[in-house]
């Protein structure tokens, strides 16, 4: 009997945990939906599209297949992102002069501005957050995240980068990139497929 209590307890014990799990991840995901839908009616930009915008200006010039490698979208995927930004005049693509194959993409001056005046989905709450936490216990969770994707087994998902703390300020100029004010550091989770692009 006291062998089969203990055994009731540990179940238990591991539901409670695995609860606890899934209520924070939904609460992410919510707070996440809802900071896009507000990015989304203020700015007229999906937070797909704005996160690959700010890849396409820290590194000017850079091509598809880069952007979509650093922002965790499949190739398919990116193409509509991109498609979408050029048609807001946001970006330029154009082709390599000597090698006709390579295709270049660019921020433009409204792309740049765009990036440096809009806020990303949750940034001003994680980085308050982020800046209060120690040494130690940034790397803690940040080893529990990275494990928690490892342990959905989604450690390759297509999917689209929700969070995202980065700043860029300057105007892309012949050619001249948008300088990034601080590194950035990319969440993944493909909240749902709507808003990919």
């Amino acid at each position: 009997m006291p062998e089969k209590r203990v055994s009731a307890r540990r179940g238990q014990s591991r539901d409670q945990y695995g609860l606890r799990i899934l209520n924070a991840i939904r609460q992410i995901i919510r707070a996440a939906d809802l900071d896009s839908r507000q990015l989304a009616t203020r700015h007229q930009i999906t937070a797909p599209q704005l996160v690959s915008l700010m890849a396409i200006a820290e590194k000017d010039p850079t091509t598809a297949v880069a952007v979509a490698r650093r922002v965790h979208l499949g190739a398919s995927t990116m193409v509509g992102v991109l498609d979408r930004l050029e048609a807001k005049g946001l970006i330029t693509r154009g082709r390599d002069s000597e090698d006709r194959r390579q295709v270049w993409v660019r921020a433009t001056k409204a792309g740049c501005a765009l990036v440096a005046n809009t806020p990303f989905p949750l940034q001003h709450s994680v980085a308050r957050a982020y800046e209060k936490m120690s040494t130690q216990e940034r790397a803690q969770v940040a080893h529990c995240v990275e494990r928690l994707v490892q342990l959905m087994a989604v450690a390759d998902l297509d999917a689209s980068p929700m969070l995202e703390i980065v700043g860029v300020h300057g105007q892309a100029e012949h050619g001249k990139s948008c300088a990034p004010t601080r590194s950035a550091f990319y969440g993944r989770g493909d909240m749902r497929r709507r808003m990919v692009r």
